[in-house]
């Protein structure tokens, strides 16, 4: 057979390349709790549909006579494959390789593989475990020099967050560069108790007097509670399932648009039961996401970030099939007042809805902003600006639904102020520049320091006011536009998904997006 003796060769390099950081590294890692590279890139994608680049990439060892003697594969592993049917480019750190740093790596397969999912729009996953191509101090010894750093690979990040959808798993130890992989995208995740997360491991940390495990430095109940990760789960499976699900509501590129659900686009919940959701006493909290998964297509509601900003609960979802972002205020924090963290997640993830071009619903009951000391020091005002500036840069359509409180500028900010949205409000809806109970004090001072009896006196006024904020008084000036039976907020939510459907135009946005 011709060749018979390089295309030996060839089978040789697939299996030096395919032992990894050989059996004792592999080993150890398994025993941590984590899968190989290898392993995981084959459970993320379809069966079989992995296509390599750059496999025979690494540092070979000769003998006298040229002969491969010895081979240590580069420790990190790109290519293409496909997720439900749909080609997507995946980037895995191999651990069991100098720990995933700069040092194991050979040439630029990272920014190949980067620039493989921008110039060929499709979705980026990356698998990233330990420093994920960041630097090492062994570098000095192997160079002679330190080095300077540089994010070289970093425009094509960037750009891709422009461009396709990106998931960032943590999922071992990452330090360096390879925390700014995972949180560098527009979906993130951690492994409850073998993901950790730093800027520096405990070694280097150790040196300023923190003496602290990687779980209590990094552990994922600290940055899916800080909003530098998403989501936390309880397995690498599960990693895999969330990225693909993910991914199932998103196009592959800016330039399409967000795919219809062929199947399931029906509500299995009876929407009749909103009739009796929201307490008449407006102290009293509800579950905001039984509201949710009762208006969206069945079992559709994928929520993003439910850690963090915990004001809001707030994700993916289908109204007839069509993907929607979808914001929810949830009373059991703060009474669905949003404080910095909250007024950050929404702005996040309105930036992907602009982005992959999805409608928005939004189911609003915002006392305002978090006030109080704490509000104030964190500086609540200042990204509540961003907020609304944010919403009035949207081009997305919008879908507001008032289904209770609705005040000062954190409410002002519900939907698009200078375009047509659609907008219901749910006849337990209150509204106002402030809540009555705040500002009477401020408003009727004076008369109420005068009367004989304070207290009546301010009971009287507000019993007066009150009687003027029902929503049908609203309507009447047209101030809200149509107040609805509860139980047919899905039809009408069913209604403005088709209509909004044909409004979408792909095509790149006029920002960028800042993960």
């Amino acid at each position: 057979m011709a060749w018979e003796k390089q295309l030996e060769e060839l089978a040789h390099r697939h299996r030096l390349a395919e032992q990894m950081g050989g059996e004792e590294k592999l080993k150890r890692h398994r025993d941590n709790g984590r899968l190989p590279v290898r392993e995981r890139i084959d459970r993320l994608l379809d069966a079989g549909s992995f296509c390599e680049l750059g496999k025979f990439a690494g540092t070979g060892q000769y003998d006298d006579e040229g002969r491969l003697d010895g081979f240590v594969p580069s420790n990190l592993i790109t290519g293409r494959g496909r997720v439900q049917g749909r080609s997507v480019v995946v980037i895995g750190d191999d651990f069991t390789v100098r720990g995933g740093a700069n040092d194991g790596a050979v040439g630029d397969k990272l920014i190949a593989g980067e620039q493989m999912a921008h110039d060929l729009r499709l979705p980026l996953v990356r698998l990233v475990d330990g420093t994920g191509g960041g630097g090492s101090v062994k570098n000095i010894e192997l160079k002679g020099h330190t080095l300077l750093p540089k994010l070289k690979a970093w425009p094509f990040i960037t750009q891709n967050l422009t461009t396709v959808p990106v998931v960032g798993l943590g999922l071992g130890s990452v330090a360096g560069m390879g925390s700014a992989r995972v949180a560098a995208s527009h979906y993130s995740v951690m492994v409850r108790e073998t993901s950790q997360l730093f800027v520096a491991g405990p070694p280097v940390v150790a040196r300023t007097g923190q003496d602290l495990t990687k779980e209590e430095l990094g552990g994922s109940r600290i940055h899916t509670r800080n909003g530098v990760v998403d989501d936390e789960v309880g397995s690498e499976e599960e990693a895999f399932d969330r990225a693909r699900r993910f991914l199932s509501y998103l196009p592959s590129s800016v330039h399409e648009l967000p795919p219809r659900a062929d199947e399931g686009r029906a509500a299995s919940a009876d929407q009749a039961t909103l009739r009796d959701v929201i307490p008449e006493d407006a102290r009293r909290v509800y579950k905001i996401r039984k509201i949710v998964e009762t208006l969206v297509d069945d079992g559709s509601f994928f929520e993003i970030g439910r850690g963090w900003g915990r004001a809001l609960a707030s994700g993916l979802a289908r109204i007839d099939g069509w993907p929607v972002v979808v914001f929810a205020s949830d009373p059991y924090h703060y009474g669905g007042a949003w404080d910095r963290a909250t007024t950050e997640k929404f702005i996040r993830l309105l930036d992907l809805a602009e982005l992959f071009r999805l409608p928005v619903l939004n189911l609003v009951d915002v006392p305002g902003f978090k006030i109080g000391l704490e509000a104030e020091t964190e500086g609540v005002m200042r990204v509540g600006v961003r907020a609304a500036t944010a919403v009035s840069q949207s081009t997305v359509p919008w879908c507001s639904v008032i289904i209770r409180k609705a005040f000062g500028v954190a409410a002002g900010g519900h939907q698009h102020p200078g375009r047509f949205c659609f907008r219901y409000a749910w006849p337990s809806a209150q509204w106002g520049s402030l809540p009555i109970e705040g500002g009477l004090e401020v408003a009727y001072k004076a008369d109420i320091e005068a009367a004989a009896d304070p207290e009546a006196k301010r009971t009287e006024i507000e019993r007066r006011v009150r009687s003027l904020t029902s929503p049908f008084r609203s309507a009447e000036a047209f101030v809200i536009e149509d107040i609805i039976d509860p139980a047919d907020t899905r039809a009408l939510a069913v209604e403005f998904a088709n209509l909004a459907a044909p409004l979408r135009a792909a095509g790149a946005v006029r920002f960028g997006y800042r993960p």
